[in-house]
């Protein structure tokens, strides 16, 4: 799904935390640090203005920036 709100590398990661994958689950699957993780997801709460992942999840889901598979 095309969107301009999430980078590519945000949306396989917020795609990944719908599944329930915790943060070292999707930095193994990813191939990248849980930190890097953690700021990604931290930079997309910001740039949607929320707090929380759960929160942010919710916005992606209405804005339709993620789908629930």
């Amino acid at each position: 799904m095309e969107n301009k709100i999430l980078t590519k590398r945000e949306q396989e990661i917020f795609e990944l935390l719908v599944l329930n994958k915790t943060t070292k689950e999707i930095a193994k699957e990813l191939g990248i640090s849980e930190k890097t993780v953690r700021n990604h997801i931290s930079n997309t709460m910001q740039k949607l203005g929320v707090k929380g992942r759960c929160n942010a999840i919710i916005e992606l889901l209405k804005l339709q920036a993620i789908s629930i598979n």
